[in-house]
């Protein structure tokens, strides 16, 4: 468990109003939850970026062949295609080292659990969001659901138990217990 800092409440355009849960972005803390995340749930979890006029909603179809770190940068890497994101040092080579200031932008500076809050108050998603030091999205995590099937589609009744993830991430990263809050909703709204 790392420290985790103050929840808050924050109303977002577009993506309605969050609780964000801040966690330190320390690199390995962000290496070690990183890969959990794509080693132990990648048939959970779905992820991609999320910006103003676009959402990627990418579900691996199997676990990854590789992960690893270099230079700063995470690599998940599924065979037919893979991924780069900076959670920790970047310098370049020798030959040809970043600017700092260039390295200080790629380098994921914000790192929080977040849940989604229906406009009745109770809980409609969870999941993992990580931003660079320019303030941009570099992934969300999209947690399993408890009003969402596996393909995404609604469930007539809500599957608490597809919040066990969520619990365990907040027991382990940030110290809290299970909330009875979580379990509070009756279906998930979108921002």
């Amino acid at each position: 468990m790392t420290a985790a800092l103050e929840p808050r409440i924050v109303e977002e355009p577009g993506n309605g109003t969050l609780e964000i849960f801040p966690l330190e972005p320390k690199e390995e803390t962000l290496v070690a939850l990183m890969t959990e995340f794509f080693r132990d749930h990648w048939d959970k979890i779905h992820f991609g970026p999320l910006i103003q006029g676009s959402v990627f909603e990418i579900k691996a179809t199997a676990p990854p062949t590789k992960i690893g770190m270099l230079d700063g940068y995470l690599t998940v890497d599924f065979g037919a295609w893979h991924f780069h994101i900076c959670i920790g040092e970047h310098k370049g080579s020798k030959n040809k080292p970043v600017d700092p200031e260039l390295a200080r932008h790629r380098r994921t500076a914000r790192a929080e659990f977040y849940r989604r809050l229906n406009p009745d108050g109770t809980v409609g998603s969870w999941g993992f969001r990580l931003f660079n030091g320019k303030d941009e999205n570099q992934i969300y995590i999209f947690l399993p659901n408890p009003f969402l099937s596996d393909d995404m589609r609604f469930l007539k009744q809500p599957d608490w138990s597809r919040l066990a993830l969520w619990d365990d991430l907040r027991q382990r990263y940030l110290g809290l217990p299970p909330d009875p809050r979580d379990r509070s909703g009756k279906t998930m709204f979108h921002g």
